[in-house]
């Protein structure tokens, strides 16, 4: 594992929470909780003082909720990837926030050793979402707008194709970018037509849609 430093903020209104996710955190030695905060406002103001890596985010929250603070990150353009951490595995909670911008989707009731695992895999650029979850999302996509049935119908490009694998791995556009040779900004205009040719709004939703879809990725 590198040595880089992977800097992180909570925002969540229990304390008792930010120190159990501080001490369990203070236990990885490439991850550093840098900041916490007990509000949305609050957050996002810490988010654009310290521009963390990551940010730990509860859904449920007095004032400004996850899901508006979410949205206000993304609008700061801050390069922080975010991971929604609540205790709510609704469908709609977690459709709502991948579309919102989510980089992944955790849940606070996991074991701590599980908890710290899904955070080295986000810290390393991977997309995580709670394994009960995964299901549930396809779920949600099944029974939405059409999309297509497989691969040969959506219709992608050969470098579409290969990005979606990628990101089916969990691949940040960072880390996709690297693995093939070109620009940031190319991988994020290749993402946005492969949403628009599968009927997604999010690229968490691509790698479910694409594992509950390619026979290849689903035996990984």
């Amino acid at each position: 594992m590198s040595s880089e430093v992977t800097t992180i903020i909570a925002i969540d209104d229990h304390p008792l929470f930010r120190k159990g996710v501080s001490d369990l955190i203070g236990m990885e030695a490439n991850l550093s909780m840098v900041g916490e905060a007990a509000s949305g406002e609050e957050g996002l103001a810490l988010a654009r003082e310290l521009n963390p890596d990551l940010i730990l985010l509860d859904l449920n929250m007095k004032g400004m909720d996850g899901i508006a603070t979410l949205k206000a990150i993304r609008e700061a353009d801050l390069d922080a990837r975010v991971i929604m951490l609540t205790v709510s595995d609704h469908e709609e909670d977690v459709v709502a926030a991948l579309r919102a911008g989510a980089d992944g989707y955790l849940l606070k009731d996991m074991e701590p050793e599980d908890t710290l695992d899904y955070l080295r895999q986000a810290a390393a650029g991977k997309m995580v979402i709670s394994e009960r979850l995964t299901a549930l999302l396809a779920h949600a996509l099944r029974h939405e707008a059409s999309h297509p049935s497989d691969l040969n119908q959506a219709g992608l490009t050969a470098r579409e194709d290969q990005i979606l694998k990628l990101i089916a791995q969990g691949l940040s556009n960072k880390m996709i970018a690297r693995k093939l040779d070109i620009t940031e900004g190319t991988v994020k205009v290749h993402v946005k037509h492969l949403l628009k040719k599968l009927n997604l709004r999010s690229r968490v939703e691509v790698a479910v849609w694409a594992v509950n879809n390619d026979p290849a990725l689903s035996k990984r």
